[in-house]
C-alpha cells in the first residue's frame, strides 16, 4: 500500500508541476560557478559549509579564490536549481538529486544534502558527447558487451569511477549498429541519447516515475529489448532486473562495488538470509557479463581506466550457485 500510495501521488503531479523552479530566488550564481567548472574542465563542482566553492579537476580539488560558503548561501544558489520531485525529497529527507540544464551551456546532475546540519551539494558536469568504447581505453572484451542479445551485464565501481559512461558508451555503440528498443532508467538521466538506428527511451526518476521498481515493472510492458537501469538501489529493483534478463531481455545496470566477486555477492547479499540461495540460482542463469573499473592517475596527466571484466561461462555459473566466490 505504501508504494502504491507514493505512485498516486507522484501521477497526481503533471510533468510541468515536476520542472517548477523552487520560487523566489534565481540560480545565477550557480550559473556562474558552473560555468567556471567548465572554462577548467573540471568534473565536479563542491558547495561545503566553511569552504569556498572548489572544483575536481583530475581528481584533485580546487577551491575557487572566492569567500568560504555558508549553509544558507548553498542552499539559495542550489534550491532554485532542483526539479519540484527533489525539492519534496530534499525537504522531507534533508537529500535530493537533480537534473539541470543550462541553455548553451551544458548539462549537470545535482545533488543537494545536509552535512553537520545543513545545506551542502555537489554538482557533475555530464558531458554532451558520449565517448566510444574505444576513447575510454577499456580493455577489448568491453566491446563485445554490447553484442550480447540477452542477460545481466553489472558494472561496478566507486562513485567516480566512470560506470555511467561506460554504459552510455555501450548503448551508443548499440544504438549506431542495431535497430533496438532501448529504455533507460536514470536518477536523473545523464547522457541525452539520439534515436540513430535504435529508438532509445529515457525515463527520469522524479520527472517520468515515482522510483527503479515502479519504471522498469512499466518498461517491461513496452516491448523492450535492452533496459538500463541506472543504479540497482534495493532488492525490489534486482529482483524486477534478474528476472527480466531471465526472460530474454538485455539489461544493463551498475553497482558501488570494489572488484568482480564483491559485485556477484552484492546482489544475493541484499536480500532476506531464506531468499539468497532462489537468488544465487536465479542469477547464477541471468547473469551474462561483470565488468569492474576505477580510475588511476596517468603520468603524463589525466586519468587512465583499470578493468576487469568476467564474462560468465558454465564454471562461473557453477561458483555462483555455490557462493563460491
Amino acid at each position: 500500500m505504501g508504494r502504491l500510495a507514493e505512485t498516486d501521488r507522484f501521477l497526481s503531479q503533471s510533468h510541468d508541476q515536476n520542472v517548477e523552479k523552487f520560487p523566489g530566488a534565481g540560480t545565477a550564481r550557480l550559473d556562474q560557478w558552473l560555468k567556471i567548472l567548465l572554462d577548467q574542465k573540471g568534473s565536479d563542482l563542491l558547495l561545503v559549509p566553511g569552504t569556498p566553492p572548489s572544483i575536481r579537476f583530475e581528481g584533485e580539488v580546487h577551491r575557487l579564490d572566492e569567500e568560504p560558503l555558508q549553509g544558507p548561501d548553498i542552499a539559495a544558489a542550489v534550491l532554485p536549481a532542483l526539479t519540484q520531485y527533489a525539492l519534496q525529497l530534499y525537504r522531507r529527507d534533508h537529500i535530493g538529486d537533480s537534473s539541470y540544464r543550462i541553455e548553451g551551456v551544458g548539462r549537470f546532475r545535482i545533488n543537494l544534502h545536509h552535512e553537520r546540519g545543513t545545506a551542502a551539494a555537489a554538482i557533475r558536469a555530464l558531458p554532451s558527447k558520449i565517448p566510444s568504447i574505444h576513447e575510454l581505453n577499456l580493455p577489448p572484451g568491453v566491446e563485445s558487451l554490447a553484442r550480447l542479445r540477452r542477460g545481466l551485464v553489472l558494472v561496478g565501481g566507486a562513485t567516480g569511477s566512470g560506470k555511467s559512461t561506460t554504459l552510455a558508451a555501450l548503448i551508443d555503440e548499440i544504438n549506431r549498429h542495431e535497430a533496438r528498443h532501448i529504455i533507460t532508467i536514470e536518477d536523473p538521466v545523464e547522457y541525452e541519447h539520439l534515436h540513430i538506428k535504435s529508438v532509445v527511451e529515457q525515463v527520469e526518476i522524479g520527472v517520468d516515475a515515482p522510483d527503479f521498481p515502479t519504471a522498469l515493472r512499466a518498461a517491461l510492458r513496452q516491448a523492450p529489448d535492452i533496459i538500463v537501469v541506472g543504479e540497482m538501489r534495493d532488492p525490489e529493483t534486482m529482483h524486477i532486473a534478474v528476472a527480466a534478463a531471465e526472460t530474454g531481455h538485455l539489461v544493463f545496470s551498475t553497482l558501488h562495488t570494489t572488484d568482480v566477486p564483491s559485485t556477484v555477492s552484492r546482489v544475493s547479499d541484499s536480500f532476506p538470509l531464506e531468499r539468497q540461495h532462489t537468488i544465487r540460482q536465479e542469477l547464477a542463469m541471468a547473469l551474462a557479463a561483470v565488468l569492474v573499473q576505477t580510475l588511476l592517475p596517468n603520468k603524463n596527466g589525466g586519468r587512465v581506466p583499470a578493468a576487469e571484466l568476467l564474462i560468465v561461462g558454465y564454471g562461473a555459473r557453477q561458483h555462483i550457485r555455490r557462493n563460491a566466490l
